[in-house]
């Protein structure tokens, strides 16, 4: 079937209380690894590209990946441009074919970020394609834990709730990003892991209560960082440390349930596909062959996105609603 535009998605998903996985993609075999479990699953999904993999990987070659992806399966498949730091990355993204893409200024001030969402908004809205904007920075927990009275300070690096819904309405993205304690990569928090889902409420109330209605929000930086695969790594050679931490799977799904419509996972695929290959390299230190070591790292992150889409975003079985 053909890519699904992301509007559509967003809609079903709301509708359903459940999330979309957008996964990153940087090579064939994390693609085949995704595709595979959602297929298998009968899950919607959006497949995540980063400047990084266009870089990395080509961006005609990721094209093409997709294509060969999207014409051998039956399930609903967006491609989503993530963290893209200009107007111009964003406009090839979209002349490209892109369902829809990030412009991601939330480290410049309010006002800047607005008008640089703004100006992809106007570009992308003409090409039939959605955008995503974010507002806070992803900093991890330990931040911004409110002010006596429950309310939330403007200074900190989280959303605040009256902010999101200005920056929603001035920009025109049509999802948006939320800075709640979440953060990229495997180090996530220190102590308690924990994300601000009071906070996570009181935006979606907000932006409910200015008439954006069931407004989408996503939330970035929600891989878990299992410490199976932690430990696995460092079975084999890894030396990846305790201190990893990664946002619990029980703070996702309150999450999905209050409103985060999308939620990106890329540092899990990493851990897992590392894992799989360390073994396979500590088990048989002669071998050479790339076929050996990617193929069970295929498997095991197919492993992983068919326990996400099942067990945590509870969007196995919407492929076609």
């Amino acid at each position: 079937m053909p890519l699904t535009h992301t509007k559509d998605l967003f809609a079903k998903a709301l509708k359903g209380k459940y999330a979309l996985g957008a996964f990153n993609v940087n090579n064939m075999e994390l693609l085949q690894a995704i595709i595979e479990a959602c297929e298998e699953e009968k899950a919607p999904v959006m497949l995540q590209i980063s400047k990084g993999a266009r870089q990395y990987a080509n961006p005609v070659y990721l094209k093409k990946l997709i294509e060969a992806a999207v014409s051998l399966s039956n399930i609903p498949i967006a491609v989503h441009l993530d963290h893209g730091d200009s107007f111009e990355l964003c406009k090839e993204c979209i002349d490209e074919g892109f369902t829809s893409v990030m412009i991601d200024a939330s480290h410049d001030p309010f006002e800047k970020n607005v008008e640089t969402c703004r100006k992809v908004v106007e570009y992308a809205h003409k090409h039939n394609c959605v955008v995503e904007g974010e507002l806070g920075m992803l900093v991890g927990a330990q931040h911004d834990d409110g002010e006596e009275g429950g309310a939330y300070s403007k200074g900190g690096a989280y959303t605040h709730p009256e902010e999101a819904v200005q920056f929603v309405k001035q920009s025109g993205v049509d999802s948006l990003a939320v800075a709640i304690g979440n953060s990229h990569g495997a180090y996530k928090f220190k102590g308690e892991q924990h994300l601000d889902l009071e906070r996570l409420k009181a935006i979606k109330k907000a932006l409910m209560d200015a008439g954006l209605g069931d407004y989408p929000l996503v939330l970035h930086g929600a891989s878990s960082v299992p410490k199976d695969l932690v430990t696995e790594i460092n079975k084999y050679g890894g030396k990846m440390g305790e201190e990893t931490a990664g946002v619990p799977e029980a703070d996702i799904e309150i999450a999905r349930r209050v409103g985060c419509t999308k939620v990106n996972i890329d540092t899990d695929l990493r851990l897992a596909m590392t894992a799989a290959i360390r073994k396979a390299f500590f088990e048989n230190p002669k071998e050479f062959d790339p076929r050996k070591y990617m193929g069970p790292a295929r498997t095991k992150v197919k492993d992983l996105v068919r326990h996400k889409v099942r067990n945590v975003l509870c969007c196995a079985g919407h492929a076609f609603d």
